[in-house]
C-alpha cells in the first residue's frame, strides 16, 4: 500500500508506549498495534484526531504517501 503509518515514530518523539496512547485515544491496543504495522484498511477520522491529540501533532505526522 502507498500510505505508511508513522505511529512508532511518533510514539518514540513522544516517549510513550503503545499501551499509554491506547488508553488515551480509547482504542484497543491489538487494533493499534494493526494501525502501527500498515495492516489497516481505514481509519475513522475520529481515531484519527484522538490520535493527533494524544500525540500533539497533525495527520500528515502520522500518515505519509509514498507511491508504489
Amino acid at each position: 500500500m502507498a500510505i505508511i503509518v508513522n505511529l512508532d515514530v511518533m510514539l518514540a518523539k513522544r516517549k510513550m508506549s503503545s499501551m499509554e496512547l491506547a488508553e488515551k485515544v480509547g482504542i484497543t491496543t491489538t487494533n493499534l498495534s494493526i494501525l502501527k504495522t500498515g495492516k489497516a484498511k481505514a481509519i475513522r477520522l475520529t481515531t484519527l484526531d484522538a490520535l493527533c491529540k494524544a500525540l500533539d501533532c497533525q495527520p500528515g505526522d502520522l500518515l505519509e504517501y509514498q507511491p508504489d
